[in-house]
């Protein structure tokens, strides 16, 4: 009787945790904008909204396809209804792709091994390449998939097909996620059976092995440009300055730099933010940037 009893009270806490890490993630990591898109709209096939349009031909002005990286608990339309059009009418080949699927979880994704991802985001690149005659991609990624580009240009040889990296509230150096992640440590096993269900949760904790190595030599490989735009209220990426990279052509962005008062958290900076959105388009065109300000709001 004994026994059983110590087993309920390891396994309660454990299954506290794991709730208390699927209900935050849930709440925090899934794009909002969901709700209003039309069921119709919540498709791989959105040539209709004027991305992921394979017969689109890169511009002399924008000559470079710009590949959507969703985050954790995305999807590659959910957290692109309002920046892909907002790309594609400013005359970008605009591209989007689902990547860290589970098998019966057919719609939240990005919770496989990062790296198994990143060999998906890899093969999307050439997909992309090959459809569009373009010689290199931008990626724009939210959250996980800010940082899971990185082990494609580090280990993937992703450097070579990439101008810049555009990151926005990306997990680069890992989350406590408000402290949540400490229980992991503090309930016997919960890091083994979180890491054994969804890899891609444990992957982006601080101090993970997957992180030691990503990071291991430098953030930054040669010849690509990397931009990362936090926010000061992220509450799924803390500190919010753990997402900031270090090495040459790199450029961190803090949204309360550009407009003061913008509150965005972790999931409005990477989804509707309008601010952001102008700022992705001076990374992405630097020759004709404008000062992303307030006013971008509206803009």
């Amino acid at each position: 009787m004994r026994l059983r009893h110590a087993r309920w009270r390891c396994a309660a806490p454990l299954r506290a945790l794991l709730a208390a890490l699927a209900l935050t993630l849930a709440i925090v990591a899934t794009p909002q904008v969901a709700a209003a898109a039309p069921a119709g709209a919540r498709t791989a096939g959105t040539v209709s909204s004027g991305w992921n349009d394979y017969t689109c031909k890169p511009s002399a002005a924008h000559p470079r396809p710009v590949v959507l990286s969703h985050g954790t608990l995305g999807n590659s339309v959910d957290n692109w209804l309002a920046l892909a059009p907002y790309l594609t009418a400013r005359g970008y080949c605009v591209f989007s792709f689902d990547y860290g699927q589970l098998p019966g979880v057919p719609f939240f994704h990005g919770l496989g091994p990062v790296s198994e991802s990143a060999g998906q985001l890899a093969r999307y690149v050439d997909k992309v390449l090959a459809a569009t005659g373009a010689k290199k991609v931008d990626i724009v990624g939210h959250s996980q998939g800010g940082m899971m580009p990185r082990y494609y240009l580090k280990f993937l040889g992703g450097a070579p097909k990439v101008g810049s990296l555009i990151a926005v509230a990306p997990t680069n150096h890992g989350t406590t996620l408000s402290g949540l992640t400490k229980l992991m440590d503090a309930v016997p096993g919960a890091r083994n059976a979180i890491g054994g269900t969804a890899p891609g949760l444990t992957d982006q904790a601080v101090g993970s092995d997957f992180l030691r190595r990503l990071n291991e030599g430098g953030d930054t490989v040669p010849g690509v440009h990397y931009t990362v735009i936090a926010t000061r209220y992220d509450e799924v990426v803390t500190p919010y300055t753990s997402g900031f990279l270090s090495g040459p052509d790199v450029r961190n962005v803090l949204l309360q730099d550009l407009c003061p008062i913008d509150i965005s958290m972790h999931v409005t900076i990477g989804t509707i933010d309008r601010v952001v959105f102008h700022e992705i388009t001076n990374t992405l065109d630097p020759a004709h940037a404008t000062r992303s300000t307030c006013a971008s709001m509206v803009s």
